[in-house]
């Protein structure tokens, strides 16, 4: 049967169930990030787009006309928003009188959480959209494609069409059977344990309370706020928010139920919050900001409401994004994340495979170091102070 790849320019070309049965067929591994709503919202509302360097390039992979196979993919114009950071790759490149830019980044923009990439049924047609990632970078001219945050299973795919591996580190929670969060507490160290407590008592001072809200309950008036919270955080890190009002105000519309915001309120008003993702067994914490600041805020509203959120729900992990070896104290754990790359130029190719050959062995020996670092107990220890 004759097998074709092609690329479109905005995801609403494609039909909404076709793109989810490719990218979440089964439940437990749902991925609200490759969603058609969430990455459509993304378009639809200006985050990705005309001016912004990111220009939707999605890759459909087609059987006798039927569509068989997709990849959420972009034209970048430059690397910001990736959290898989290549800068110096570009810088080189420029030096040695290269164009890196625009380059080809298969991802889900803004967003540091692993999941599927190769959005297809079979082992043989996930090959066949990874071998025409390299295939439309080359048509086009460009210096490399990238492939972010991606699934074990497709970076071996990506490998065998080409691609170079990359390792990253991240910080997760992972539910042990835990009952509650008193039996969370249990498994760590008194020192440790009691740090926390007197953590979470220090981050509700007199009159602050926390409010975990989904779909209905999640009003326009928290929607403001949250979006006051968000451009704070935006202009202390990078300057300008990546995403726009309109974003979060879709997704309030279309995926109400994939959503949990945390919200701490002092007498009543909302001064700082945290916006998660569902996933099938999975809390994704994404956004964070505040209009006020005291001790162990940030804690409290991105880490310990996750984590008794996700016991109760009985959800197996909590990923709380990129970077934050602080996690570690709060009972998240070193996790090594990948990304898959493929590169034009031979001798460029070869020197980008050398980097990450040494890169990646001083990742690994850095996740087992950070493993003494985290808080559980090492020796029965029968204090439950």
């Amino acid at each position: 049967m004759l097998r074709t790849a092609r690329m479109v320019t905005t995801i609403s070309e494609i039909d909404a169930g076709l793109w989810d049965g490719l990218a979440n067929p089964e439940a437990p591994t749902r991925n609200p990030f490759v969603s058609h709503a969430f990455l459509r919202a993304l378009e639809s509302s200006g985050s990705v787009g005309d001016g912004t360097g990111w220009r939707a390039a999605h890759i459909v992979l087609e059987e006798g006309g039927e569509i068989v196979g997709a990849t959420p993919t972009y034209l970048k114009d430059h690397s910001q928003g990736e959290y898989i950071f290549d800068h110096h790759w570009a810088d080189a490149y420029h030096r040695a009188g290269g164009r890196y830019y625009p380059k080809l980044l298969t991802a889900v923009p803004f967003t540091p959480a692993s999941g599927a990439r190769l959005l297809a049924a079979t082992p043989e047609r996930r090959l066949a959209l990874a071998s025409s990632i390299a295939q439309v970078a080359g048509r086009l001219g460009l210096a490399s494609a990238h492939v972010n945050f991606t699934t074990a299973d497709d970076a071996s795919t990506l490998a065998a069409a080409g691609f170079m591996q990359r390792q990253g580190i991240q910080y997760h929670w992972l539910n042990k059977g835990y009952d509650d969060y008193e039996t969370f507490l249990s498994s760590l160290s008194s020192r440790k344990r009691k740090a926390i407590k007197r953590e979470r008592r220090e981050a509700a001072p007199n009159g602050v309370t926390f409010r975990s809200l989904r779909g209905a309950d999640i009003e326009e008036r928290h929607w403001d706020a949250f979006w006051r919270f968000y451009q704070d955080t935006g202009e202390r890190k990078w300057g300008r928010p990546y995403l726009t009002r309109d974003f979060f105000r879709t997704i309030a519309d279309t995926m109400p139920d994939q959503i949990l915001m945390i919200i701490a309120e002092r007498s009543g008003r909302p001064v700082a919050g945290a916006l998660n993702f569902i996933g099938g067994d999975t809390l994704y914490g994404r956004y964070w900001g505040r209009t006020e600041e005291w001790p162990f805020l940030h804690f409290e509203v991105c880490y310990h409401q996750a984590i008794e959120f996700a016991i109760q729900h009985k959800l197996s992990r909590v990923e709380a994004g990129a970077q934050g070896d602080h996690k570690l104290a709060r009972g998240y754990e070193p996790i090594a994340t990948l990304s898959s790359h493929w590169m034009a130029d031979p001798a460029f190719r070869a020197a980008i495979a050398r980097y990450l050959e040494q890169e990646r062995a001083h990742g690994e020996a850095e996740i087992e170091a950070l493993k003494d670092y985290t808080p559980f107990r090492r020796v029965q220890d029968s204090s439950a102070s």
